[in-house]
């Protein structure tokens, strides 16, 4: 019964943003999340030919660059699209004015933004396959070591990405803001994540801090399956971090989700 509901209510909060965004689509919010990934994968094909002569220098390990480029730019704006609608599902009751009626309604929390999070991510994954006009315009040439670890790595990003969102989502109702809590998250997923650039050359403190992350991991499993070679069974110890640490950060979003729903509500009322 329980999951039964779990599931309806999952269904219905993903229908009603579906039916809620075709009516008023945000083209220019989607072109703009978009265009970032698609100015830096052209902004280091630049780079590379005009100012590295085609070559990278010798402490460079992960294959190809412009491939491993296109794929942590990519992997990094579908983070930064999937943040901005998941963590910020409670916010945008809390600024509708509806807050108050999802904390009082028999639906669980956890199927609401697993509902929410569902079409965030079909609607994300529609937007960035236009990216793959750029990877091919640009002549980049993405190899695929491991189509399975590939399918795990992304998977295990989305529900990293899923499990930092629902803190941060309390944190944005406990605070009644979102730009600079969001921001700076995504400055240090940027920073030190190893989308765009090996972490080992970041100095070591910042790499223990990376290793606390769990789209860090997830990361280390997408392009060691695409650009570095390697198989999932290589893959399986980082796969495996990745998803003890979402779970971790999962339980602790949700442990202090009511504390910050009560703060959001005596700061309303």
């Amino acid at each position: 019964m329980a999951t039964a509901t779990a599931w309806r209510t999952g269904r219905a909060t993903a229908w009603r943003t579906w039916q809620t965004t075709r009516r008023a689509y945000p083209w220019t919010y989607a072109v703009g999340t978009v265009l970032p990934a698609a100015l830096t994968i052209a902004l280091g094909h630049l780079a590379f030919h005009a100012i590295g002569a085609g070559e990278t220098g010798s402490g460079f390990h992960e294959g190809p660059y412009l491939a491993y480029l296109a794929v942590g730019a990519t992997a990094y704006q579908f983070t930064v699209r999937l943040i901005l609608w998941s963590a910020k599902a409670l916010i945008t009751e809390q600024r509708q004015g509806t807050l108050g009626a999802l904390l009082i309604a028999p639906a669980g929390r956890l199927p609401y933004l697993l509902g929410f999070t569902a079409f965030a991510v079909l609607s994300s994954v529609a937007e960035f396959l236009t990216l793959a006009v750029v990877v091919a315009a640009l002549g980049i040439t993405i190899p695929v070591a491991s189509p399975l670890g590939a399918l795990a790595g992304a998977l295990a990003l989305i529900t990293a990405t899923f499990a930092m969102s629902v803190g941060l989502g309390g944190l944005m109702i406990a605070a009644g803001e979102a730009h600079i809590s969001q921001n700076t998250l995504f400055c240090v997923l940027g920073l030190l994540c190893g989308y765009t650039f090996p972490r080992a050359y970041l100095p070591a403190p910042a790499q223990w801090l990376a290793d606390a992350l769990p789209t860090t991991a997830a990361m280390d499993v997408l392009h060691g399956s695409l650009t570095g070679g390697r198989t999932l069974t290589d893959l399986a110890p980082r796969l495996a971090l990745s998803l003890l640490l979402s779970l971790g950060y999962l339980l602790a979003g949700l442990r202090g989700l009511p504390r910050a729903e009560a703060r959001a509500v005596e700061r309303t009322y």
